[in-house]
């Protein structure tokens, strides 16, 4: 059971399964406006709190015989309504416009000209102004009663609202940065259209989630698996300040963890008024996973020991009734997926399923959250830069950096390279590079550590020739990764200093036993994703 945030008001995103509806989420949130991500398949009972409504864009075709359709007679003309890209295709498809194909297809940037200045969606944005577009349909004709606000130089119904009721449509995408006035127009429709506050800070956030696990948990007690990671040490301070001494943390050391964190996790936490229990079950998770290679069964195998050691120690705690995780949004986003549409990315071992293999119901504070959002509550509720900057680290640990099988001597070879290149990273002054930190882009860091979202390095499964002195070797290379994003449902790969790189490979290949390439992951995400498996 996830506690959600007690608002007063919010606005409901309907997804369609496009890559980017997580954005309108993230832009509706910077403006301090709530808001909740559904697939369009499962809408949810819309109440008094409920300020509009935003139906995303999608891979689909509203000309296709299998669209994605859903019933609007209880949302448009009851409820503020803003429909983008396929969303907008959709509304002018289903009351009466028409939608054809291969008329003007846009991809990438257009300029939008206004049409209607005096429409609420664009009040005060310039006559003029860059858009992104990525459609191949466009819409040819309106249906009755629509009026074009604006347009492009091949599409003119690139927006258009219907009179007599606060419903828009946009066929380019404001959530993305290369739409200039994006922020302005999804700011129009919350403000001026759908009448929200933004009211939804930090402080608000703990003030109304603390009241509410209050209620949901009363004298109950409950356990959180504690990582050292952003996400549960936000959720330990949060609960304690719900809850108090009937929090019991557990941090298990699954022997995948990053060279000496079990013992430097504790450590942290000792002047935090915490009550952590370490758990060594780090022999029953390798004996686990001797010889299993494929990534997803790695990922089941851990979740599940995971569950049994919590429900092991939970037995022994009199009262407990929860079990608390630092699930944030993008875990459930990720997990979840529409069938048939948007595919689930990967599994999480803290996302759905717990409460059917152990004997405590579920606890998810942060379930709402982006990162960002979840280290500027860290900030407000003191907990100290050095963890609350600390990059994300997967929940399964170094077993999804080695590919293939996990032994002893990978995982001891790994933590070595690891060591060398977080240390490399903390250790390298950035100042004159101007960067932005990835955990408060308001500051520059001062170290690349500070300047990158997630880094590690992972052991690749083959092996290559090198010459030593005047020997010749075959051993293992590794790939370093390090990349910058806000919430790691998209990213990129970081520019390294040449120096830094060179400095970085050469410690490796001399210090680590085993190592004798060093390369540099490249991709972004979209296409590959983070971790490597």
């Amino acid at each position: 059971m996830e506690i959600t945030n007690q608002m007063t008001e919010k606005i409901i995103i309907l997804d369609f399964g496009s890559q980017v509806t997580q954005l309108i989420g993230r832009r509706l949130r910077e403006l301090n406006v709530f808001c909740e991500i559904y697939p369009f398949n499962k809408v949810p009972v819309l109440g008094d709190d409920v300020k509009g409504v935003i139906l995303s864009g999608s891979p689909c075709s509203v000309r296709d015989a299998n669209a994605p359709q859903i019933d609007l007679s209880g949302i448009k003309g009851h409820f503020p309504l803003l429909g983008i890209c396929y969303g907008a295709q959709y509304l002018a498809h289903k009351f009466g416009g028409k939608v054809e194909g291969s008329l003007a297809r846009e991809y990438g940037r257009a300029m939008l000209d206004i049409v209607d200045s005096e429409s609420l969606l664009l009040r005060g944005l310039p006559h003029r102004s860059q858009v992104w577009m990525s459609h191949g349909d466009t819409i040819s004709a309106l249906p009755e009663g629509a009026k074009i606000i604006a347009s492009t130089e091949s599409v003119e119904n690139a927006a258009f609202s219907f009179d007599g009721e606060p419903t828009y449509a946009v066929q380019f995408h404001p959530e993305v940065f290369h739409t200039t006035e994006g922020s302005r127009i999804l700011g129009n429709f919350a403000f001026r259209i759908c009448g929200c506050k933004g009211d939804w800070t930090s402080a608000s956030f703990i003030e109304t989630t603390v009241a509410a696990i209050k209620e949901k948990v009363g004298t109950d007690k409950v356990i959180l698996g504690l990582s050292g990671g952003v996400d549960s040490t936000v959720a330990g301070v949060l609960l304690n300040k719900a809850i108090g001494h009937n929090l019991t943390c557990i941090f298990v050391n699954n022997g995948l963890l990053r060279k000496n964190e079990y013992d430097d996790v504790l450590a942290s936490y000792k002047d935090m008024n915490l009550n952590v229990i370490g758990v060594d079950a780090s022999k029953d998770f390798l004996r686990e996973l001797a010889g299993v290679t494929e990534p997803e069964a790695k990922r089941k195998i851990i979740g599940r020991l995971f569950v049994e050691t919590f429900d092991k120690y939970a037995r022994k705690i009199e009262g407990a009734r929860w079990l608390a995780q630092g699930t944030i949004y993008p875990d459930v986003i990720e997990s979840a997926g529409i069938e048939g549409i948007a595919s689930k990315i990967k599994s999480h071992h803290n996302v759905g399923g717990l409460p059917e293999k152990m004997n405590l119901k579920v606890l998810e504070p942060l379930r709402m959250l982006f990162k960002d959002e979840v280290r500027r509550v860290g900030r407000a509720l003191g907990i100290k830069e050095e963890l609350v900057g600390r990059h994300p680290f997967p929940g399964p640990s170094l077993a999804v950096r080695i590919v293939g099988d996990i032994t002893k001597e990978k995982l001891d070879v790994l933590r070595e390279a690891d060591d060398i290149f977080i240390k490399g990273l903390r250790n390298y002054d950035c100042t004159s590079l101007h960067l932005p930190s990835a955990s408060d882009p308001r500051v520059e860091a001062t170290n690349l550590y500070d300047a990158i979202w997630q880094a590690g390095v992972i052991l690749l499964p083959v092996k290559s020739v090198g010459v030593m002195g005047d020997e010749r070797t075959y051993e293992n290379p590794v790939a370093l990764r390090a990349m910058v994003s806000t919430d790691a449902m998209t990213a990129d790969w970081f520019r390294f200093p040449y120096d830094f790189l060179a400095q970085v490979s050469n410690d490796i290949i001399n210090k680590v036993k085993g190592v004798n390439r060093v390369v540099y992951d490249i991709s972004s995400k979209p296409p590959a994703t983070i971790e490597w498996e």
